[in-house]
């Protein structure tokens, strides 16, 4: 009676198991259909509509007068800025949330995408420097942040709500060290600085794309693996080293995996605001509990930054940046979250 009560537990489990594999596959599916479909609006829509056939044949080779300078110049490397930076915010939004347990625990929300902001606003307004200065310097402030906030929070052990309350602190520091260097600033670097700051795909040129591809193929790989370790530390610190795994060497790995995606896409964009909090919440409502949401938060921060950018080019008499399209998406739910949190007593 024990043997067949413990075979169809078995059969229960692994039909379970085979039912949120099935969903999760469906899903990044249908995502990345989505992401083909904005993907392919973006080549296409501009000054000048290019159907899809003279699209192909641009990225063919084939030589079309005025598309080919438009398609190759103009619209493809902006289109590859963003989604390879959804990608990037998503997933790196998505390891930070899951792996502190905790809805609050974005980069864009703890400091980590302020660090490198800082760097690039002080770049711009007082060295006066542009172009891939600016970038290497943005994704070594950023780099260094995270590791100052990572520190700071060790203590005796690691404690997310300890992290999520520093990194909120040096966030506030570095917004105010960039708001003074913007009061300071002549009027003429200003602009330059705000529009990378709102976070822009505008002027996006091939020589930027390389290494965001580079490092989200490596990074995002990472996390990929990881994520198994990751629904791990979601059972708490105790539990996971009952398990058997080591929690310090994974959370350091995940960590700066995470951290080099959301520096490297900040150089590259500007800090585009709720990506990286919005998309791991979305992937997990509808990939199901229980199912890795690695992949599903990468493909669901491409969709926003994509919908985003092309709502804010053209859904508008006047167009904006894409940063600021995902702030007006992303305001209202951190208010609402706050007010579930509260409503639960939770905190940070």
């Amino acid at each position: 009676m024990i043997k067949e009560s413990k075979v169809h537990n078995e059969i229960l489990i692994s039909t379970g198991y085979s039912k949120r594999r099935k969903r999760r596959i469906v899903v990044c599916l249908i995502l990345s259909c989505i992401t083909l479909i904005l993907m392919a609006c973006m080549l296409m829509l501009g000054n000048t509509f290019y159907p899809i056939d003279t699209i192909l044949k641009v990225l063919m080779g084939e030589e079309i007068k005025g598309a080919s300078f438009a398609i190759n110049t103009i619209r493809l490397p902006r289109m590859l800025a963003a989604v390879l930076s959804g990608i990037a915010f998503g997933m790196a939004g998505n390891a930070f949330q899951t792996m502190l347990r905790n809805p609050l625990a974005s980069p864009d929300i703890i400091g980590v995408t302020s660090g490198s902001s800082v760097a690039a606003v002080f770049c711009i307004l007082v060295l006066h420097l542009s172009g891939s200065v600016v970038s290497i310097a943005s994704v070594i402030c950023g780099l260094v942040i995270a590791a100052v906030i990572y520190v700071l929070s060790k203590g005796g052990s690691f404690s997310g709500g300890r992290l999520i309350l520093i990194g909120i602190g040096v966030q506030a520091m570095l917004q105010a060290v960039i708001s003074y260097m913007l009061l300071k600033a002549s009027q003429y670097d200003v602009p330059g600085a705000m529009r990378w700051l709102s976070g822009s795909l505008n002027g996006m040129q091939m020589n930027k794309i390389a290494p965001l591809f580079f490092v989200v193929c490596i990074a995002g790989t990472m996390l990929v693996i990881f994520s198994e370790h990751l629904k791990i530390l979601e059972l708490g610190e105790q539990s996971a080293i009952t398990l058997g795994l080591k929690t310090d060497q994974t959370r350091v790995l995940m960590v700066i995996s995470a951290v080099c995606l959301i520096a490297f896409a900040t150089a590259v964009t500007g800090p585009i605001s709720f990506v990286a909090f919005l998309s791991g919440p979305i992937a997990k409502k509808i990939v199901g509990h229980g199912n890795s949401s690695a992949i599903c938060s990468g493909l669901v921060g491409a969709i926003l930054v994509l919908g985003a950018d092309l709502i804010g080019q053209y859904a508008f008499s006047t167009r904006y940046t894409v940063g600021v399209i995902t702030g007006i998406l992303g305001a209202p739910y951190l208010i609402f979250l706050l007010i579930q949190m509260n409503k639960r007593g939770e905190s940070a």
